[in-house]
């Protein structure tokens, strides 16, 4: 994947669990690179925690998963996120925290970090979106 994304546009669909990595000239069908965070206390079932928790905040995944993300993000020319959730609940914005703090130079890459319903948009809809995501943004910084 490393050398499919070299200085090209990505997508990255970022969930708690698992993110999947697209490069916006993939082929329909092709697969993307998933990204599965390790869950070594088995607490995937559930992302909020009451018990011990009163104030029923979001626990973040761990540093090596949001780590891993941005290592298979790093050859990116330039990386539009998709995420879905909003406040505490949306990964996308766990993982942009994470770059702008420990990795300004990929956060520098980024176009976008947007809300989409991630769960129901399929190959097609992904792509064609992204791209006019990196259009957009190609007109805005003068480089039509």
């Amino acid at each position: 994947m490393n050398e499919l994304i070299r200085n090209g546009n990505v997508v990255a669909v970022i969930a708690f669990h698992e993110s999947d990595i697209y490069a916006t000239d993939a082929a329909l069908g092709e697969l993307p690179t998933r990204i599965v965070a390790s869950d070594p206390r088995g607490q995937f079932h559930q992302v909020r925690h009451r018990a011990g928790n009163p104030a029923g905040t979001y626990e973040d995944d761990s540093p090596e998963y949001w780590q891993a993300i941005t290592e298979a993000l790093t050859p990116a020319g330039a990386i539009l996120v998709f995420g879905h959730g909003g406040g505490k609940a949306n990964a996308s914005h766990h993982w942009v925290s994470y770059v702008e703090k420990h990795r300004p130079d990929i956060a520098a890459k980024l176009v976008a970090d947007v809300r989409i319903d991630i769960d129901h948009i399929d190959q097609r809809q992904l792509l064609r979106l992204a791209q006019r995501y990196f259009a957009e943004a190609s007109h805005r910084d003068g480089h039509a």
